[in-house]
């Protein structure tokens, strides 16, 4: 098993939002943590990458846009696409690329886990 996890949120991950007379709402619960926080967008260029380095915080990794890969502390790369989110713990090595473009949110909280597994 690698030590990065791949998570989906694409409309088959979704579940109706039924509270706050919701219609025609879904939501992906991704994960859930407490500490600090930061959220930012990352832009890969074609054949770019970040080279491998700790995780400060636990992250989520959500591809809203092109394909790419993620790796943990095994150096295997796992594919990433639009609908997936990777999710790194706080203190393990990582890196990410693609090599045809990508854009992601990322979400890092100083302790995060994921809401499913």
């Amino acid at each position: 098993m690698t030590s990065v996890q791949v998570l989906p949120f694409g409309s088959s991950a979704a579940r109706a939002v039924e509270a706050y007379d919701a219609q025609r709402m879904t939501t992906v619960a991704l994960g859930s943590g407490s500490g600090e926080a930061h959220v930012s967008v990352a832009r890969f260029e074609p054949g770019g990458d970040i080279g491998a380095h700790v995780t400060g915080f636990g992250q989520l990794f959500i591809v809203v846009e092109g394909d790419g890969w993620v790796s943990g502390d095994d150096d295997v790369r796992v594919p990433v696409a639009t609908g997936q989110a990777a999710f790194f713990p706080r203190g393990r090595r990582h890196a990410k690329g693609s090599e045809t473009g990508m854009t992601a949110v990322m979400v890092q909280v100083f302790d995060l886990a994921p809401d499913r597994a």
